[in-house]
């Protein structure tokens, strides 16, 4: 059976490479110890991680600007006095890099992310971090929305299983595609290896 499946971004609009470390920002969404032992535990956060760690490295020996989004809860999730709020190990923020507190599952609503963004001079983004449905592709979205050019890093991205409407459950490995390729069609270039980011 043959389909004619195709992203609006590869049939209607020029070649989109992955975006580079040379004129991008790094953004790390909610790398947060909520989803390593926290309420929300991800069962793919550690291969994520490793992958996250490695770009980020790759990052600051660039020179590349590393902007970090927390998600600060007001009830038992993200909670700023628990460790769940606390910055991973692998993901802490060192000295100069901006931290961006935000409420909401886009990171732009309500915060100072695009003046933050705006400051380095580039309009490219290399996204990672979690959720990958839920705060990763909203920000996602919002971020194109404002003329940002997005970079997403499947493998530095996880989310969870979540109830499927009709009595069962999707798995998160489905849910994280699902969610990727839904934005591979106009929101972002989609890359599947860390080593496919140009410095």
């Amino acid at each position: 059976m043959t389909t004619n499946a195709f992203t609006i971004l590869q049939r209607f609009a020029p070649p989109a490479p992955p975006n580079r470390l040379a004129d991008s920002v790094l953004l790390i969404i909610d790398a947060q110890r909520e989803y390593l032992d926290g309420h929300l535990a991800l069962p793919g956060i550690g291969p994520a991680l490793a992958a996250g760690a490695s770009l980020l490295a790759r990052a600051r020996a660039a020179g590349t600007p590393v902007v970090h989004v927390l998600h600060r809860g007001a009830g038992p999730l993200f909670n700023p006095e628990t460790p769940a709020y606390q910055p991973l190990d692998e993901m802490q923020p060192l000295p100069g890099e901006s931290v961006v507190n935000k409420t909401l599952a886009d990171a732009f609503a309500g915060t100072e992310l695009q003046a933050v963004l705006e400051a380095t001079g580039r309009q490219n983004l290399i996204v990672i971090g979690f959720m990958t449905h839920n705060c990763v592709s909203s920000t996602v979205r919002a971020a194109t929305g404002r003329g940002f050019r997005c970079t997403v890093v499947a493998p530095a991205c996880a989310t969870r299983p979540l109830p499927d409407g009709q009595g069962g459950v999707m798995a998160a490995e489905l849910l994280h595609e699902a969610s990727l390729i839904g934005l591979s069609d106009t929101q972002a270039v989609i890359v599947r290896d860390v080593a496919a980011i140009p410095d």
